[in-house]
Order: C-alpha cells, then structure tokens, then sequence
C-alpha cells in the first residue's frame, strides 16, 4: 500500500503538519502532534479505522485516496514465470503465508538482556 496523505493533503492547500492538524481539529479528531507529523512523514504501520475515517473527513476524501494498492512483484518472481510460460508450463502459485525475512545487518543477540 502507498501511503498518499501529502499529496491528499496538497490538493487541499495544507502544506505542513500543524495545518493538518488544525484540520484535524475543525472535525473533532485531536491526535498529538507527533502523531500527526508521523502520519505525515512516511509510511505508518498501523491506523485505526475510528482515525482513517476522522481523517478522511478533515481532508474531504476518501480510503481509496489516501491508500492506493501497488502491485508486488519481485524481479526472481516474473523471470520464473517467463521462462516457465516459455515452456508452456503454468507457473504454480506459492504455497503458504508470506513471511518477512529476519535482519542480519547487525550483531545477533544471544542472550536477552538483564
């Protein structure tokens, strides 16, 4: 999913977070600041569906405007697929849920912490 609240929130004319959140405010949703600066800077985890709706009516908008669908597809994916199709042989979906992968950019911990 592409997080689209900045642009969103252009097309409104409100161009930083404190403007955001006096809109916020104008419809009865009253997040911190921090929320509404990490809401506004990036990607976030989680929303709760009670502050999706409270946000799409400050901004007069909808879901589908603030949370577009990107395909995902990995380059080792799609160059299977051809050479499979090239065969003739229909590719054969993944099996199970899809899992995150573990960091290994720093030092494994052994032992938790005292």
């Amino acid at each position: 999913m592409k997080w689209n609240l900045r642009m969103v929130a252009a097309q409104r004319d409100i161009w930083r977070p404190t403007e955001l959140l006096a809109a916020f405010r104008a419809v009865g949703f009253s997040p911190s600041l921090s929320k509404t600066s990490a809401l506004w800077g990036g990607n976030p985890v989680t929303v709760r569906l009670d502050d999706l709706d409270m946000i799409c009516a400050a901004l007069e908008c909808t879901v589908e405007d603030l949370m577009r669908a990107e395909p995902v597809a990995t380059h080792v994916e799609s160059s299977e697929g051809e050479v499979a199709q090239a065969a003739g042989e229909v590719p054969s979906p993944r099996s199970g849920p899809v899992r995150p992968l573990p960091r290994r950019d720093g030092p494994r911990r052994l032992m938790p912490p005292n």
